[in-house]
């Protein structure tokens, strides 16, 4: 589309036409959606991403200067969108059920409600599960939790690998179990909602 076009449009939307600001969206949609792609946050979806975006779009369009291309403006904005919503996540860093496989919300729903050991078919989506609860943790906890608990080494084992006192050892086994728990907690409950 020729930038003149973009302008009249632009110009159109910020009179309040609701059918060329429908135009700007057919025009950007390919654009955000390549971006949003490229840099969406794990767990917010691709159309609450792209729905951010071109709010931010339109509440600003009154600050679009024409000084650069459209594309390039609205590129910005995408961009930013999609590394804030990273940044919000990074601090609530939350697991739902809604971020694991079926075989895992499986696994949970299968320990919530029966005491039971594990089906065989049903162990691989347990250690999957395991995994993802990990990648919630900081390195070291990750670390010492690997060591400890799925390679089998004694905690002097531990100190000895990783340089840590026992009691360091100890203490960041103990909130890695911690923090699992906690996220684990919270996905039961989600899974019987």
């Amino acid at each position: 589309m020729p930038e003149s076009d973009v302008t009249g449009l632009v110009n159109a939307a910020l009179g309040h036409d609701d059918e060329a600001a429908r135009e700007l969206v057919r025009h950007l949609y390919p654009l955000v959606s390549k971006i949003v792609r490229a840099h969406r946050p794990r767990r917010t979806s691709e159309e609450d991403v792209s729905q951010m975006i071109f709010i931010k779009v339109f509440q600003n369009l009154s600050k679009f200067s024409g000084q650069v291309p459209l594309e390039h403006w609205v590129s910005r904005i995408a961009v930013n969108t999609c590394l804030n919503q990273i940044a919000f996540e990074k601090v609530r860093p939350e697991i739902r059920q809604a971020d694991l496989t079926e075989e895992e919300s499986a696994v949970i729903s299968q320990l919530a409600t029966s005491p039971d050991e594990l089906a065989p078919d049903k162990r691989f989506a347990a250690r999957e599960l395991v995994e993802h609860l990990m990648k919630r943790l900081k390195p070291a906890e990750r670390l010492v939790i690997d060591l400890l608990h799925l390679k089998g080494h004694s905690v002097e084992e531990v100190r000895q690998i990783t340089g840590w006192s026992t009691p360091l050892v100890k203490v960041r086994a103990f909130r890695a179990r911690q923090k699992m728990k906690q996220y684990f907690e919270a996905m039961s409950k989600e899974s019987h909602r």
